[in-house]
């Protein structure tokens, strides 16, 4: 259960158009399914319009459309979906931890800690090594030589950042990530392999998120660079000199190969693959998977389980195989 917060107080904090009670006591955000008195959700799917008449929440958030199928007390906003987010974070806040340095934490004597850092138990830290302040590492984790993290960022239990690594402001790296490991470069020689030093970095902007177990290689010669604003989901693999633009998404288990470049404001749906030393353009979304095979120089949505084909022409394209008999 979170903080509580009354219909009334929630708009005048958070904006939109109450219409009902603004006395209602609410303490929890749910689904319109799950939802009890003093829970707020959101409707902005019809698929679940049975649902919007059937709830026990207190407040369902609502577009001003699909305002006359609700009964109840609601809050008339443009985006349901982004307010309720702003509601979850309001009702949810962060658990506040005590800034300390717990005592089984190995920190090398050269490294530079910031103001109000909390460091947990078994933490270690190599040489020559900077902390933002108010920079939260969780337990187990391991942060290599001569690496930077930025001011308010958050390293999950059990992450791994490599030598030599640039970590942004207030970005997350939730459990077991590996930032900067070695990229995947062999030479062959004959019948055998030889392993390429892989000599570039990894940068990471400001708020970027990385999910759990997640891998993100570090450049052969140049830098793999991971944008602001970029979220990346649990389970993703992205190869050595990658760059991936501004506020892009990727969801769980998609794998970018070396040398890709995603532009801004990219969708990539989960699973999808991307081959390596292509190029995608801004605004361009990727649905699950997908293999990605060229670049992509326009912007839209684009799916390609078969054949890769802008998203439209693929619609008529499956239309068709299913006729065939």
């Amino acid at each position: 259960m979170g903080q509580t917060i009354t219909s009334g107080d929630l708009v005048k904090k958070l904006g939109g158009e109450l219409i009902g009670d603004s006395n209602l006591l609410i303490n929890s955000v749910a689904s319109l399914e799950s939802a009890h008195q003093n829970s707020i959700s959101f409707f902005n799917n019809p698929k679940y319009s049975d649902l919007l008449k059937s709830t026990k929440a207190a407040v369902v958030i609502i577009n001003r459309v699909d305002l006359p199928d609700r009964s109840g007390t609601s809050i008339v906003i443009d985006n349901p979906y982004l307010y309720f987010a702003k509601v979850s974070q309001l009702l949810n806040p962060s658990k506040t931890l005590k800034k300390e340095i717990h005592k089984s934490a190995i920190i090398h004597p050269s490294c530079k800690l910031g103001q109000d850092v909390y460091i947990g138990p078994n933490v270690v830290i190599e040489e020559n090594v900077s902390l933002g302040d108010d920079v939260i590492i969780h337990a187990g984790s391991i942060i290599e030589s001569d690496s930077a993290i930025g001011n308010a960022s958050v390293i999950h239990p059990h992450v791994v950042i490599k030598t030599n690594t640039i970590i942004g402001k207030n970005c997350i790296l939730y459990a077991g990530c590996i930032i900067g490991s070695d990229g995947f470069g062999y030479a062959k020689d004959d019948s055998k392999w030889l392993a390429i030093p892989q000599i570039g970095r990894v940068i990471l902007g400001d708020n970027v998120d990385i999910g759990s177990n997640s891998t993100i290689d570090r450049g052969a010669l140049d830098d793999t660079i991971i944008s602001s604003g970029v979220k990346i989901d649990n389970l993703v693999q992205i190869g050595h000199n990658c760059l991936i633009g501004e506020n892009t998404i990727i969801a769980g288990c998609v794998g970018i190969a070396g040398s890709a470049k995603i532009g801004k404001n990219c969708a990539i749906g989960g699973a999808a693959m991307i081959l390596g030393h292509l190029s995608i353009t801004d605004n361009v979304t990727i649905s699950p998977g997908s293999m990605i095979t060229r670049s992509i120089k326009t912007s839209g949505t684009y799916t390609a389980l078969m054949p890769f084909q802008d998203h439209e022409t693929w619609l008529k394209t499956a239309a068709k195989i299913k006729r065939l008999k």
